[in-house]
């Protein structure tokens, strides 16, 4: 005899990233985690880098060291997602921006508890925490 129960499928895993596969990336990590943004920084071209790289993206040299940044910046390009797809489910529509940080960094990330009626080019932004699973932080933007 057959189980005829019917089950509900389990909730969509939203994407891990890879931490650290070809670059240390865990000071970055370990800040977001602690709701900071960590970046890293050259101290000879006295400016910071974003993604993590072996070397500053400014000299080539291995001149960097991980800082704190605000956490704060301006919007310089966005969209909103629209058409579902794996990761998102639930989530759409999904604001997602570039920012351009108040360091003078970019990073793209998705905007929080923002309406796509409120995202726009120019608006401040500060850091966010997206919570991926209960023990994977992610960094996101909301509007300031």
């Amino acid at each position: 005899m057959s189980d005829t129960t019917p089950t509900t499928p389990a909730a969509p895993v939203r994407p891990v990233p890879r931490q650290g596969v070809y670059v240390d990336s865990k000071p970055f990590w370990d800040g977001i985690a602690q709701g900071k943004l960590v970046l890293q920084y050259c101290t000879v071209a006295k400016r910071f880098q974003h993604y993590p790289k072996p070397v500053s993206g400014f000299t080539g040299r291995r001149t960097l060291e991980w800082r704190e940044v605000a956490g704060t910046g301006t919007i310089y390009a966005c969209t909103v997602v629209r058409i579902p797809g794996p990761g998102v489910e639930g989530r759409i529509p999904l604001c997602v921006a570039t920012v351009e940080l108040d360091e003078g960094v970019r990073i793209i990330a998705n905007v929080l508890r923002c309406a796509p009626s409120d995202l726009a080019i120019g608006k401040r932004v500060r850091l966010a925490i997206d919570q991926l699973t209960p023990e994977q932080a992610y960094p996101a933007f909301e509007l300031a």
